[in-house]
């Protein structure tokens, strides 16, 4: 007899985001899921299968700290220019393929100098802008710390690099770059910009290529000015590319911008790991504020995954440039802000996105009572008889079969997160700004923010608004400020975030594909394995999207006498996230991706934004996801915080959970296919 997946219908928010098909027919329960913190802990296991909580921390209660993203994008940049050349490149020389600049979002002025100060710089800015007249300098302040100037230094400069930095110790002063002024009057600003935040970066090895320019002579002047003022650190060559001629520039090989100190040299190769244990904040959030306070970006943290935010997690972290002695000095302060450091220590290299083996879980459910409880009262231990019986049902049933692997509601955010990634995808950015600045239906400050912008369409009041601790609206209204609301400066809006702050809404909204294609593969073609359903064909950890290490090789269409025979059982049957380098199973499942994308308008897509330098391959997920070492435990919650059930006034049950899960596999999922609720 052929088995077939269970509906059962959810309500409330969450419904509208995961859909609510399983694969086991257990009755399942109803319960309270994070009514404290600590009733959600999650602990990083890394490659060796270790969980990276210590015994220091296991002893302390509570901790705290972040969540959903951070900027995986290095500081790649570089200085060059002489060489006087207007010829063909030479072969040695690759041109066009420039490394990508470091991301505005690597800073906030307003956490570095605080936002009366940095407002003072906005408005120095404006006047330098518009011609006005305006005083020849602006103090910054004074700043006694060496790497709390050095941050200064680098954020304004990065921020506006038409700026110079000067130093009148313990002043920091700024005053317009005349440099900057007269390259700006030969290239357009936006090039002489990126061109200063390019020589600024110091990066060995890369190069900046300015916009094509077919008039010799005015080449000519722009080499001349190179030379004349970064001859002894750069090399410049004019070179053809369909027709048009462009300037590149790059630094020499026997030069530098500065001779770094042996201290410096040494401080640059210098890596330091460290366990961070957060509660109920975000990691981007955490991270800006670490990197503030060390003088560092916060694209020198590495991690291998992002963490729930209404959580106590812990896991490792990997910070460039910090000594060991530097961080464990300023643990206590980051302690009173929310973060516990622990196992600081010194390593050779950062860590890699996606380097884990999973995440392991230990979650309390409260208030435990059968569905419809209220229905049909029971005695006190009728009632917990028939809880105990309905756990174990459960939770055997999930231990053998697994559950849907859906993604979470965590992976769409509180904003319309898919509904963006849709927009990007059509390329409509004045809409995606628009469902970006979505406010929630409250009257907290970052909603008044976001309402007053979509009423008003005046970023710099709602900036003004915009809460410090919401980096990412305040970056995009900077820039929305500063370029206008149309569709060019909503482009350059998006740009001012960090790469892989960008591609998060476009994987969002694949993510979504991805979850109501699974519901409609297993309402429509059941628990079986169906021809022409993909499948893995290599046991392992790595087979998840996250590992990157999927290949079309990896992957297998089943034949008719493969499913006849039942060669492959359903946990191994493989689904495509949307991109434009996967391939679709060969059955019914082929035609419903190709409906969905044509009903979202992406018939056509290429699953490429150029003017973001967005490209999303595509890759696969397993369509079940495994618990390992699952167990539970079934106590009174007098135990813990002493709740009592709500009908009868008695104490009521509470389930702790422990168990194990892959990378990018969601507790919360897990819990859904063995309560049969939301959670």
């Amino acid at each position: 007899m052929t088995e077939s997946p269970v509906k059962v219908t959810m309500k409330g928010d969450e419904a509208i985001s995961v859909p609510a098909y399983f694969i086991s027919k257990h009755e399942g329960f109803v319960g309270s899921i994070k009514t404290f913190i600590e009733d959600f802990v999650v602990t990083e296991i890394d490659m060796n299968g270790q969980k990276v909580k210590t015994a220091q921390a296991l002893q302390t209660a509570g901790c705290a700290s972040s969540e959903e993203n951070q900027m995986n994008a290095e500081l790649k940049e570089n200085l060059y220019c002489s060489g006087l050349q207007d010829a063909d490149v030479s072969s040695d020389w690759t041109v066009g393929s420039d490394t990508p600049l470091p991301a505005l979002g690597s800073f906030d002025l307003d956490v570095i100098l605080g936002p009366s100060v940095s407002e003072d710089l906005e408005q120095f800015v404006m006047t330098l802008r518009e011609k006005r007249p305006s005083g020849p300098e602006l103090s910054l302040g004074s700043f006694s710390d060496k790497h709390q100037r050095a941050n200064v230094h680098r954020a304004v400069r990065h921020r506006f690099p038409f700026l110079l930095t000067v130093t009148i110790q313990p002043e920091i002063r700024v005053r317009e770059d005349p440099d900057y002024r007269e390259l700006a009057r030969l290239v357009r600003e936006e090039e002489a910009e990126d061109f200063f935040r390019f020589i600024d970066a110091k990066v060995r090895g890369s190069s900046y290529t300015f916009g094509p320019d077919d008039s010799k002579e005015h080449r000519t002047a722009v080499h001349h000015f190179l030379n004349r003022r970064f001859g002894k650190l750069v090399e410049t060559k004019s070179f053809s590319s369909q027709g048009r001629t462009s300037i590149s520039v790059r630094l020499r090989e026997h030069g530098k911008p500065k001779k770094r100190t042996a201290e410096e040299r040494k401080e640059e190769d210098v890596y330091t790991a460290f366990t961070l244990c957060k509660e109920n904040l975000e990691t981007l959030e955490a991270i800006s504020y670490m990197a503030a306070t060390l003088g560092v970006l916060p694209s020198d943290f590495t991690y291998a995954g992002i963490k729930d935010k209404r959580a106590v997690t812990y896991q490792s972290m990997v910070v460039k440039k910090v000594s060991s002695q530097r961080l464990k000095e300023k643990a206590a302060e980051f302690e009173k802000r929310g973060m516990r450091l622990s196992q600081i220590r010194s390593v050779n290299e950062p860590l890699k996105l996606g380097r884990l083996r999973g995440n392991h879980f230990d979650l309390v459910v409260r208030n435990l009572r059968p569905h419809g409880a209220s229905d049909e009262p029971l005695s006190g231990a009728d009632r917990d008889t028939r809880l105990a019986a309905l756990v174990k049902e459960a939770v055997e049933n999930v231990k053998r079969r697994g559950f849907v692997n859906y993604y979470g509601p965590q992976r769409f955010g509180s904003i319309l997160s898919d509904r963006v990634g849709l927009a990007l995808l059509k390329e409509d950015m004045v809409s995606a700004v628009r469902l970006f600045f979505s406010p929630e239906d409250s009257d907290d400050p970052h909603s008044l923010a976001k309402r007053h912008f979509l009423q008003t369409d005046n970023p710099k009041e709602s900036l003004a608004l915009m809460p410090l601790s919401k980096p990412r609206e305040r970056l995009m209204l900077r820039a929305l400020n500063r370029y206008g609301t149309g569709p060019d400066g909503c482009v350059q809006a998006w740009l001012s975030l960090p790469h892989n702050i960008r591609i998060f809404y476009p994987h969002a909204y694949c993510s979504r594909v991805w979850n109501d294609a699974a519901a409609h593969r297993l309402s429509t073609m059941g628990l079986g394995v169906r021809q022409g359903d993909l499948v893995w064909t290599q046991t392992g950890h790595n087979r998840t999207e996250d590992a990157g290490e999927t290949t079309s090789t990896q992957i297998h269409v089943v034949t008719r006498e493969e499913e006849e025979a039942g060669v492959y059982s359903l946990e191994q049957v493989l689904l495509p996230i949307p991109g434009n380098s996967v391939k679709y199973p060969e059955n019914a499942m082929r035609a419903w991706y190709q409906e969905r994308l044509a009903g979202d308008g992406l018939a056509e897509c290429r699953f490429r934004v150029s003017s973001l330098k967005l490209n999303l391959p595509g890759c696969y997920r397993p369509l079940l996801a495994i618990p390992h070492n699952l167990s539970y435990q079934l106590q009174r919650a007098a135990c813990s915080h002493g709740a009592k059930n709500q009908e009868s006034g008695t104490e009521s049950l509470t389930l702790s959970l422990n168990f194990d899960l892959d990378s990018s596999c969601y507790a919360t999922i897990c819990l859904r296919e063995i309560m049969k609720c939301e959670t």
